[in-house]
């Protein structure tokens, strides 16, 4: 293995015709640069320069050699350049996956103020919900997963075992039930969830970890909901209560659009639903711009927590 080094020391008697220019150019010793030279030719296993009185000449191994070297250094030094950049965050990349609620709500406030802080770092966002963006995590494909937990099962975070990944807690995001304007628990400032025994329900896909919590939540109440519709997007849940058709549960990060023609109340009990809104990584290493990222998002969500009030502002203008 030819050493980098000494390819640097041979790089610099090419270009300076001597082994005394080239010690100056590289601060050592007319020796040092000798010694380097002749380590070199013992790796390399043939004569690379020939000395005379009249200086140094390059063999055609050597030439060939320092061709080899030139390119070599480029890109170590490129090399170097591009590491300095990551660690400083002038430079990488960060690829992010959220699901949609936490997508339309925490995110873009992080990833304009990650953009502003670091603009050198190339940023990628894909929408996904845990199942899917966790497995791609521990593959590698991503830096950081949005996930959430509904804590029913230590560890699991729909149906997703964590082990291996490092989780920072960002906020808890309780439920609230979604009724119609003319419904008679509307005008309460707090609904049991027991008082919604007789409805039918819109909810999410039961198989899934958020339709099986929302069940046991009612179940935990002492029945047994009758979902008559099932539907992932919260659009469509809030769609089918202003129908009048049903009710549904939603959690506070999906009330950043609430409708003008349903209602919002908060749930009172000690079972009410609440998924804990985590960012995972993979564990060991962590590069800066997932430390900085990581940084953000904790307090996007702590400020996103101090202004909780506007939830009550909606349901009371309902």
């Amino acid at each position: 293995m030819l050493d980098v080094r000494r390819l640097r020391v041979l790089k610099e008697v090419a270009e300076r015709g001597s082994f005394s220019a080239a010690a100056d150019a590289l601060s050592y010793t007319q020796s040092a640069v000798s010694q380097q030279i002749a380590a070199l030719e013992r790796e390399a296993g043939t004569t690379l320069v020939e000395r005379g009185a009249r200086g140094v000449r390059l063999t055609d191994s050597g030439r060939a050699l320092v061709e080899h070297s030139e390119a070599i250094l480029d890109r170590l030094s490129a090399a170097e350049a591009e590491l300095e950049a990551i660690a400083g965050l002038r430079g990488g990349r960060m690829r992010l996956a959220s699901f949609p609620t936490a997508g339309a709500t925490l995110v873009p406030l992080a990833i304009a103020e990650f953009s502003r802080r670091h603009p050198g770092v190339e940023l990628s966002l894909i929408e996904a919900e845990p199942e899917d963006a966790l497995p791609r995590l521990k593959a590698g494909e991503l830096d950081i997963a949005l996930s959430f937990d509904y804590g029913v099962t230590p560890g699991v975070a729909v149906g997703v075992a964590l082990d291996g990944l490092e989780i920072t807690n960002l906020l808890d995001d309780p439920m609230s039930v979604a009724l119609p304007l003319d419904h008679p628990l509307a005008g309460k400032a707090r609904v049991p969830l027991a008082d919604l025994a007789g409805e039918r329900w819109i909810q999410c896909d039961p198989s899934g970890h958020c339709g099986a919590v929302q069940v046991a939540a009612c179940e935990q109440s002492g029945f047994k909901p009758h979902v008559t519709f099932q539907t992932n997007d919260y659009n469509v849940a809030q769609g089918l209560v202003a129908a009048g058709v049903a009710i549904s549960l939603v959690p506070e990060l999906a009330l950043s659009n609430v409708r003008e023609d349903i209602v919002i109340r908060p749930l009172s009990g000690r079972d009410i639903p609440v998924r804990k809104v985590v960012a995972a990584t993979r564990g060991g290493y962590r590069s800066p711009a997932m430390t900085a990222m990581l940084g953000i998002l904790e307090r996007v969500a702590g400020q996103y927590v101090g202004r909780r009030g506007w939830r009550g502002d909606l349901r009371s203008a309902s």
